[in-house]
């Protein structure tokens, strides 16, 4: 038995874990070069990878991407797309969505945030989105959640098979900007304009305190208290006007 064989078939690519810092690499793509995440720094990024161009799931991932990019910048997020695909696959798959393909309501839609070149795979590897039990030549579906500080705050992995769901794509990325901004946690479910958490008591006191006195918090028990937030005031501050 071939060890050498075994070894390529037994590996295992690592994956940033949350709170690491985005690994650093350089790419060509459809916009040009890009130094990652040093480029993007200041801003909120959401690196996303797709299996293969010229594949019918992945279609309909970017153009409901690019349909809601200006929705994304106002929210001050850039996207960036990968596949193992070459450059040249890339621009005539994204040229062909633009003169042909309608989904959902959409055509006539054009890409314009960057997809990468990544034939060696480097980046896919960097990333953890190869996945050999999926698949051991082509990225899972993998959503990367990268803040103005260049770290990983979440991460979502689909199969191959799976489109993504960008309401919650794009509602993970407001609440942990609101949870940035106003120090609470959002609960199950959570939308703008819905009850925030407030993170639990540090002593007796204060959890005594809250349960008996607070007009400003609901508190269902000493552990569990809520508040209101207004959608206005999350809106206005997170987004760009």
């Amino acid at each position: 038995m071939n060890t050498n064989e075994n070894h390529v078939e037994d590996t295992h690519f690592a994956m940033p874990r949350i709170g690491d810092k985005a690994p650093e690499f350089k790419a060509v793509t459809t916009q040009g070069d890009i130094n990652f995440p040093s480029d993007y720094k200041g801003e909120w990024v959401i690196l996303f990878s797709h299996p293969a161009d010229f594949t019918p799931v992945c279609t309909s991932e970017f153009m409901t991407f690019a349909h809601l990019e200006e929705k994304f910048a106002q929210a001050n997020c850039k996207l960036v797309g990968l596949s193992v695909d070459g450059l040249y696959s890339h621009i005539a798959w994204l040229r062909t969505i633009k003169d042909k393909i309608k989904f959902n309501g959409m055509d006539n839609v054009e890409v314009k945030f960057p997809l990468i070149e990544d034939i060696t795979m480097n980046v896919a590897k960097k990333y953890g989105m190869i996945q050999p039990g999926e698949h051991k030549t082509q990225a899972v579906r993998a959503v990367f959640f990268i803040d103005p500080e260049s770290t990983v705050r979440a991460i979502i992995y689909y199969p191959l098979s799976l489109g993504r769901n960008f309401d919650e794509i794009y509602r993970a990325l407001i609440a942990m900007q609101t949870s940035d901004k106003f120090n609470v946690a959002t609960p199950a479910d959570w939308n703008p304009g819905d009850d925030v958490i407030i993170s639990p008591a540090g002593s007796c006191g204060v959890a005594e305190e809250r349960m008996s006195s607070s007009d400003e918090l609901e508190c269902e028990d000493w552990f569990f208290c809520t508040k209101k937030l207004d959608r206005d005031l999350v809106l206005n501050e997170i987004l760009k006007k």
